[in-house]
């Protein structure tokens, strides 16, 4: 299988080379851990072998990811500039925000494509509805939107239709989630991990200053399940 590699040094190796090429990994942990980070590594190996890619955000506007990524030694500006690496926020409460993601993920012909982070996304509110010819139309409606009969919110719906949005691109995609602080739960809705193609778990131990990543799931991937201890240093995360 065609590997996409990473740009964590020592992940690559224990994934066999890299991501399987056109995958979609989640990378989940509490705040602090580096999923961020991680997405930043990702995008910026591929500015080193000429590849396009996408970074979209919702929980940051983009000038604070630049200055933190530049703070790590990643300076994404140059490849910004020569239209490799487009940076695009998506304003959550903005009507239109499906379209725009939709819009961009489809018709930039990425090779990489991050979504930091999918939580929001997958709170957000999605309804069925029949539409006049019997279809099932899938749309997302305000509360004093809510046409008569509609049915309850359905996530895993919900995250289908973003994962099967990044899967049509064809792309080699990371997308990132929230866990609570003392879940059992891989992501924060419980869902994404069933979804991906692969699950990347970055935790943290205040008491022992410590941070670990671990590799619960891959596609087509032999790897150890052990977790490995982490470094977060200029350049970004590194295995011991």
């Amino acid at each position: 299988m065609e590997r996409v590699k990473t740009g964590i040094e020592g992940l690559d190796r224990i994934l066999g080379g890299g991501l399987p090429k056109k995958s979609i990994t989640l990378v989940s942990g509490p705040p602090g851990s580096g999923k961020s980070i991680f997405c930043f590594q990702f995008l910026y190996e591929g500015v080193k072998n000429g590849e396009k890619g996408l970074f979209l955000t919702l929980d940051k506007k983009v000038d604070g990811l630049l200055v933190q990524a530049r703070e790590i030694g990643l300076d994404f500006q140059p490849a910004i500039e020569k239209k490799l690496v487009k940076f695009l926020y998506l304003n959550i409460n903005k009507k239109y925000i499906y379209e725009t993601m939709t819009n961009e993920i489809l018709s930039g012909e990425y090779d990489r494509i991050v979504l930091d982070s999918i939580t929001p996304l997958s709170e957000m509110p999605i309804f069925m509805r029949n539409t006049e010819n019997t279809d099932i139309d899938i749309s997302m409606v305000t509360p004093e939107e809510y046409p008569p009969g509609v049915n309850l919110p359905i996530r895993r719906l919900h995250l289908r239709y973003i994962l099967n949005t990044l899967e049509a691109a064809n792309s080699t995609s990371v997308v990132t989630s929230e866990i609570p602080v003392g879940s059992l739960l891989l992501s924060r809705d419980g869902i994404s991990e069933f979804l991906a193609d692969g699950v990347i778990t970055l935790s943290l131990d205040p008491t022992m200053d410590r941070r670990k990543l671990s590799v619960m799931k891959m596609r087509n991937t032999k790897h150890t399940l052990k977790p490995q201890e982490i470094v977060i240093d200029h350049g970004g995360i590194k295995l011991f």
